[in-house]
């Protein structure tokens, strides 16, 4: 809505307040590589055959380690690279943070998961992180075994191919004695002391809520989203991607993880914050700055002894220019006085001549007659003259041009031969031409008097009545700048065909269509064409380009009368400054979108500071916000709120031990570490939920080590035995067999 017009200054924009620079810049986390581990030999020998080692074969980390350890004495990605050398003829084999060491191997580095789930798909690189896991525990292997049982982690509702290949390996390849296997989330469960409640784990690849009913999984009432830290990162990227498409660096996996997992955040209002989150109040707080490595240009400073000769010598360049010029002018000079001196004696010689040889005297110098020769000579007269005050330095003014005369005008027609009255025609053009000048010449002056009057009666009135006379300004300012917006309005609208001006528009094209149908013509040339004929005519162009309004040609230049009359106001109002302006009010470095991408700071283009850092203001609640709205990332399944909702009233609406799993929302997973996310998860399940329901929610001690600590506890309890698949049930049975427990898969 365009603004009317009011009687007060309008207030300065907060967004044209400087800021101070930033006080913090972070700077992105190198490659996570470890350096060299040595091997661990402690734990094997404080073994025996009954101690388990215990691997949470994760998606984002393998940790691995001894049943009774209170932490996993391994953690690495579960990543390898394998390339042959051949220079040294060599084949070397990085796995686990080392492909971080070597470029070749980072190039060439692979996944045991397929990329954004955690189903196994690279069972040579499976068996190469295993190896390293087993060489570094200490695992003696001189009988071809491990000789140790081994517990190892699996998501929910693992496939069956990639338990059996799983199987098969850790027994026919490692000889493993016995093999269980166990939901990393329920064991993250158990040794935070849970029985009855549901476990919302979101990890790496997806999240997962699990009812838990006396330490029994319900699994037939287990939903699973798909997104995960994984799904977080790349969302990062993409969004980064859309929003600099010309960064010149490259921002790697592991890098977008580390941005995700140190400046993300779950906002308890989305909707409201996300609508004030680019405000220029605060916006230095919201907006985090990343830093990426660069190279700046090298600018040479010069010192002042160094800049002092290098001013001297443009002095002497410009002295030598100076004086070459000079000579030219005086060569150019000496050429005009011989031109001169050559056409005066060509005048003195010919007042002593007939005219026949007068005649002969001119042609042969290409001129007509004589009036010709006193205009040539004239010419040079003046040019010398010009040229030589010029070179003395007079300041003198050129003398008055000499007021012309039309000698011929005076002389009837009859008393002149063809020449003259042809002469006489032109001297009459000339006159009228002369007229026309000084008529135009007065009615300047005037027009410059009549100004001059109105702005020494405005001084008066400003001086007199200064209120009055600022009001009227901004109310002439307003007045202008609504017209502004008003057509900028009608320039969208036309762009519009669905719009009332543009339709209008197009209502008057088919009327002139109507109204002047198309004609054949005929040979007889009866149907001549005569639009144009009248000056109305023309009109037309102007109401089918612009509606009923005025063509820019004969409006007046409202970008011009809104400077000058935003100057005055800056020269005699204290209340309206340069942030009052609309120039500053709409420069590009105060908009939404320059605090979008580069925050309240100014941006420099050239330099390489700025174009290797990025801002990161909305992503930081946009990101985490699709575990409660996956719509938003364009995933067809519902938030967790919804998920926990459904399981909580309608799935165990009948269940007993309903108000008990309410009492105990167990929050796991490094992918609820997120600030926020659990005051958030509280506040919208208390909306949805009755009131009178007791609702409570924790999160586990150690949210990313807990589920291998609680596999090593489980592993360590003699009742936990019963759970293992041996290997003779193994070769027996094959390796689809699974052994049910509480804390593990069902077999389907």
């Amino acid at each position: 809505m365009a603004p009317s017009a009011t009687t007060e200054a309008p207030p300065p924009s907060g967004r044209n307040s400087p800021k101070s620079p930033p006080a913090k810049i972070w700077s992105v986390n190198d490659p996570p590589f470890e350096g060299f581990r040595p091997i661990d030999t402690q734990g094997w020998a404080q073994s025996n055959r009954e101690t388990a080692i215990v691997i949470d074969n994760g998606s984002s980390a393998v940790r691995a380690g001894w049943s009774f350890d209170s932490k996993p004495r391994l953690s690495l990605p579960p990543l390898m690279a394998r390339y042959r050398d051949r220079k040294l003829n060599r084949t070397f084999a990085f796995v686990g943070s080392d492909v971080y060491s070597d470029g070749t191997a980072r190039g060439q580095s692979k996944n045991i998961y397929e990329p954004g789930s955690n189903i196994v798909n690279n069972w040579d690189v499976l068996e190469g992180v295993l190896d390293y896991c087993f060489l570094k525990l200490g695992v003696n292997g001189q009988n071809g075994s491990i000789d140790r049982p081994i517990v190892m982690t699996e998501p929910v509702a693992n496939l069956g191919y990639t338990r059996k290949t799983m199987s098969e390996i850790l027994f026919e390849c490692y000889g493993a004695p016995a093999v269980a296997y166990g939901i990393d989330s329920l064991f993250s469960y158990s040794y935070n002391g849970g029985r009855n409640g549901l476990i919302v784990s979101s990890s790496y690849t997806s999240t997962h809520l699990i009812p838990v009913v006396e330490s029994k999984a319900l699994l037939s009432q287990t939903t699973r989203l798909n997104w995960g830290r994984f799904q977080s990162a790349e969302y990062l990227l993409k969004l980064l991607k859309l929003k600099y498409p010309s960064f010149p660096g490259k921002i790697s996996d592991p890098q977008a993880e580390d941005l995700v997992r140190e400046h993300c955040y779950v906002s308890q209002n989305y909707e409201d914050e996300l609508s004030h989150c680019l405000d220029w109040t605060g916006l230095e707080d919201r907006n985090h700055i990343i830093q990426f490595p660069y190279t700046e240009q090298v600018v040479i400073q010069k010192t002042e002894q160094e800049l002092a000769i290098a001013a001297e010598k443009r002095k002497e360049s410009g002295r030598r220019l100076q004086a070459q010029a000079a000579k030219m002018r005086l060569e150019k000079l000496k050429r005009k006085e011989e031109e001169l001196e050559y056409y005066q004696q060509l005048v003195t010689q010919l007042e002593g001549t007939t005219k026949k040889e007068a005649k002969r005297i001119l042609e042969s110098n290409d001129f007509d007659d004589e009036s010709q020769l006193d205009k040539k000579v004239k010419e040079l007269e003046k040019s010398i003259r010009k040229a030589r005050n010029k070179d003395v330095g007079d300041a003198e003014e050129e003398e008055q041009k000499e007021e012309p005369t039309f000698p011929l005008l005076d002389i009837p027609d009859d008393q002149l031969d063809e020449e003259g009255i042809k002469q006489k025609r032109q001297q009459r053009l000339m006159r009228s031409n002369y007229d026309a000048r000084q008529r135009a010449k007065a009615e300047k002056e005037k027009e410059k008097a009549r100004i001059a009057e109105e702005q020494r009666l405005d001084d008066e009135r400003r001086e007199t009545d200064f209120e009055n006379w600022v009001e009227e300004r901004r109310i002439a300012r307003q007045a202008i700048l609504t017209k502004i917006k008003d057509r900028e309005r009608l320039k969208a609208e036309l762009g519009n065909r669905k719009s009332l001006a543009n339709q209008m528009r197009m209502k008057s094209i088919a009327n002139l269509a109507s109204d002047t149908p198309a004609k054949k013509r005929r040979r007889g040339g009866g149907d001549d064409d005569t639009f144009g004929a009248d000056d109305a005519d023309w009109g037309v162009y102007r109401t089918i380009a612009t509606g009923e309004g005025s063509d820019d040609d004969e409006e007046e230049d409202l970008t011009k009368s809104l400077a000058a009359l935003e100057s005055t106001l800056l020269k005699h109002d204290p209340n309206f400054t340069e942030d009052s302006t609309r120039s500053a009010q709409t420069d590009y470095t105060n908009s939404l979108l320059h605090a979008f991408l580069h925050g309240p700071y100014p941006y420099d283009p050239e330099s390489q500071q700025h174009a290797n850092q990025i801002h990161l203001n909305v992503e930081r609640i946009r990101v985490p916000e699709v575990v409660f709205q996956p719509a938003i990332a364009g995933l067809d399944q519902a938030g967790i709120v919804e998920i926990a909702s459904n399981i909580l009233t309608e799935r165990l609406g009948e269940s007993r031990h309903q108000q008990d799993v309410l009492r105990d929302i167990f929050l796991t997973g490094g992918n609820t570490l997120f600030e926020g996310f659990e005051e958030r998860l509280r506040r919208e399940l208390r909306a949805v939920l009755p009131a009178e329901q007791d609702l409570r929610i924790r999160r586990a001690k150690d949210c990313v080590l807990d589920a291998w600590r609680g596999a090593a506890q489980w592993a360590g309890k003699r009742e936990s035995r019963g759970a293992f698949v041996s290997r003779a049930e193994y070769l027996e049975k094959g390796g689809e067999y699974l052994k049910e427990h509480e804390m593990g898969n069902a077999y389907l």
